[in-house]
C-alpha cells in the first residue's frame, strides 16, 4: 500500500486534522498582519487610489511567495486550498487593509488643498 495519494479527496485524507488547523491559524494571523502593515504603509505615504490597493497586491503577493518559499514549495502538504488559499487574501483582510489604510491616512497624509492646517 503506497503512501502517496492520486486524487485531491485522497491527498486531503492524508493530512492531520489538528495540523490542518494549526496550520490555518497561522495562515490567517499572517495574512492579517501583512494586509494591516500593508495598510498602515500605504496610510503613511499617502497613497491614494489604485497605488493603495497596489500596494496591497503586492503585499498578498509577496507574503504569498514567502509562505510558498516556506512550505517548500508544497503548499498542498500543509494547507488543503493549496497554493490557492496562499495567495487567497480573504474578504476581512481587505476591509483591515482599508481600515487602517484610512485610519493612516487621515493621520499621517500630507494636508490637502481643502483642508484648514
Amino acid at each position: 500500500m503506497s503512501a502517496t495519494a492520486t486524487t485531491p479527496e485522497a491527498a486531503a485524507q492524508l493530512l492531520f486534522q489538528p495540523n490542518v488547523q494549526y496550520n490555518n491559524a497561522r495562515l490567517y494571523t499572517v495574512k492579517f498582519l501583512s494586509s494591516c502593515f500593508s495598510g498602515a504603509v500605504a496610510g503613511v505615504l499617502g497613497l491614494e487610489n489604485t497605488l493603495g490597493f497596489a500596494l496591497f497586491v503586492f503585499s498578498t503577493l509577496l507574503t504569498s511567495s514567502c509562505l510558498y518559499v516556506k512550505c517548500k514549495g508544497k503548499p498542498a502538504k500543509f494547507v488543503p486550498g493549496g497554493w490557492w488559499e496562499l495567495v487567497n487574501p480573504g474578504q476581512e483582510n481587505m476591509f483591515s487593509f482599508v481600515l487602517v489604510w484610512t485610519l493612516f491616512y487621515g493621520t499621517h497624509a500630507p494636508p490637502t488643498l481643502f483642508s484648514s492646517g
